[in-house]
C-alpha cells in the first residue's frame, strides 16, 4: 500500500508506504545537500509504562546504542564517528526515536547498524549500570531546579494516575529498581515492525529508500500476539493549588489548564492562543506583565501537541515580595482571553509568528524526516503537516475565544518560592 502525496519542500515529494510486515516508510526526496537523516519512531513512549516503572523508556533509550548483536558500545561509536555521522536513541511520553544522519555515501552502511540496534540490543549489564547512575543524577538534579518542581508538581495534580503524570525519567525509587529483564522485556513487547514508522528525508530516491529499508527491515516479523492496547484512566478535572516552599531567589508562578489532545477541533485556537500569550518579546505576557508592569523575569506559554489531553501552561519567574501581585497580573491576562476579543490585527501577528517559525522548523533533513515521522505516528497522517497550516490560518476571534471559554476557566496553580512569598499567597 502506498500513497504519495505534495509537500511544501521545494521540488519533492512525501512518499508513504507501508511493508508486508507493517513498517511505514516515508520518503522525502530532498536533494539540495549532500545529506540523508532518518528517524526510526516506536510507538511506545513512556506512556507504556506501568507506574511502578517509570522510567522505563528512557532507560531502554539511554542503553539501546551501547550494545547489539556482535557489537559492542566502542565498536558502535567508532563506526558512527569514522565517517562523521549521528545517531542516538531518546524517547518522550508518545513514542521512542532512534534518529540517524550521515553523507549520502555512508547511509547504507549507517541505517543498517540503526537496524541491528532496534532489532538486537544487548542491553549489557555494565551499561544498564551505568546509565541507570546518570539518570538518577539527572533526575537529583532536576529536584534542584524550581521551574522543573513547579511543572512535576503541577503535572502530578492534573494527570493524577494518568501516565502524563509522570516525568519521562522516572524518579529514584522505580528507576533504581529497574532491572535488564525489565528492558529487554520492554523491548520484546513493543518493539516489533508493525510497530515502526521510519521516515526519511535527503539526497535518495523513494525506490533507493524503499530497496534499502527492505534489505534491512524486510525479513523482520511480527509476533503473533496482538499489540499493546492502552487503558488509561480517565482525567477528572479538578483544579487545586501546589504550593513547595524552597529557598530561591524567585518565586515561580505556574497556572495549569486541562486542554484537549491534537485530534479536538479546538487544538489549533489553543496552539495560537499559547503563541498570542507568551511566546516572544512581542506576545502579551512579556508586553504587559514584563515590559509595562516589570513584574517577571521570565515569562512563556507552553501548549504541547499530544495523543492524550494536552495541558496548557502559563508561567513566570518573579521576585518574591512581587507573588502575590504577579499571580494576580497572570490570572488576569488568561482570564481576558475568555472575556473580550483577542483584536484581529494581535491575532493575525500570532498567525504569522506560528506559521512562520513551522515553516523555519522544517529547513533540514533532520527536521523533515522528523515532523513527519512523528505526524504519522501519532496517527495525523502525513497531511497533516498541510492541514495544521490550514488549521491556523482558519481560526478567527470566534473560535478563539470559545476555545479559551471552554478550557483557559478555572487553573491549576503551582507556586514555588520563599516560604514568606508563599505565604502572601495564601
Amino acid at each position: 500500500m502506498s500513497q504519495t502525496v505534495d509537500t511544501s519542500l521545494s521540488n519533492s515529494h512525501i512518499h508513504r508506504t507501508v511493508l508486508p510486515n507493517g513498517i511505514v516508510v516515508l520518503v522525502a526526496e530532498n536533494p539540495a545537500a549532500d545529506i540523508v537523516a532518518a528517524r526510526v519512531f516506536v510507538r511506545a513512549g513512556s506512556c507504556y509504562e506501568n507506574r511502578e516503572q517509570s522510567g522505563l523508556a528512557h532507560l531502554v533509550s539511554a542503553v539501546m546504542t551501547k550494545g547489539c548483536d556482535g557489537l559492542s558500545s566502542l565498536e558502535i561509536a567508532e563506526k558512527v564517528e569514522s565517517v562523521g555521522a549521528s545517531l542516538s536513541a531518546d524517547t518522550a511520553t508518545d513514542y521512542f526515536l532512534l534518529s540517524l544522519k550521515t553523507v549520502t555515501a555512508d547511509f547504507v552502511e549507517i541505517l543498517a547498524l540503526a537496524g541491528r540496534l532496534l532489532r538486537s540490543p544487548t542491553f549489557p549489564e555494565a551499561q544498564v549500570e551505568l546509565e541507570r547512575r546518570l539518570v538518577l543524577q539527572a533526575i537529583r538534579s532536576q529536584q534542584e531546579q524550581p521551574f522543573t518542581i513547579a511543572y512535576n508538581q503541577m503535572r502530578e495534580v492534573m494527570y493524577q494516575n494518568h501516565p502524563y503524570s509522570m516525568s519521562v525519567l522516572g524518579n529514584e525509587t522505580t528507576v533504581s529498581a529497574l532491572t535488564r529483564a525489565d528492558l529487554e522485556q520492554y523491548h520484546q513487547t513493543h518493539f516489533r515492525p508493525d510497530n515502526v514508522v521510519i521516515s526519511i528525508a535527503g539526497r535518495i530516491t523513494q525506490t533507493e529508500a524503499l530497496a534499502l529499508v527492505t534489505k534491512i527491515f524486510g525479513d523482520w516479523q511480527a509476533p503473533p500476539q496482538p499489540l499493546p492496547i492502552l487503558d488509561l484512566p480517565e482525567i477528572v478535572v479538578a483544579p487545586q493549588p501546589c504550593l513547595k516552599p524552597i529557598p530561591t531567589q524567585q518565586s515561580i508562578i505556574m497556572l495549569g489548564y486541562m486542554g484537549p489532545s491534537v485530534n479536538s477541533p479546538d487544538y489549533a485556537p489553543l496552539k495560537l492562543l499559547s503563541t498570542y500569550l507568551g511566546n516572544g518579546l512581542s506576545s502579551r505576557l512579556f508586553v504587559e506583565l514584563r515590559e509595562k508592569r516589570g513584574l517577571a523575569y521570565e515569562l512563556s506559554a507552553l501548549y504541547s501537541t499530544r495523543l492524550f489531553p494536552a495541558s496548557f501552561v502559563v508561567y513566570m519567574g518573579t521576585a518574591p515580595e512581587n507573588t502575590s501581585i504577579a499571580l494576580q497580573g497572570l490570572r488576569q491576562e488568561v482570564e481576558l482571553l475568555c472575556t473580550t476579543e483577542v483584536s484581529e490585527s494581535a491575532l493575525l501577528a500570532a498567525k504569522n509568528k506560528i506559521l512562520g517559525q513551522y515553516a523555519l522548523g522544517k529547513q533540514t533533513n533532520g527536521q523533515i524526516a522528523q515532523i513527519y515521522g512523528w505526524y504519522e505516528t501519532l496517527g495525523l497522517g502525513i497531511e497533516f503537516d498541510r492541514e495544521f497550516q490550514e488549521l491556523i490560518a482558519a481560526v478567527n476571534v470566534s473560535d478563539a475565544m470559545t476555545a479559551a471559554s471552554r478550557y483557559l476557566q478555572e487553573p491549576y496553580l503551582s507556586l514555588v518560592g520563599q516560604e514568606a512569598a508563599i505565604n502572601s499567597y495564601k
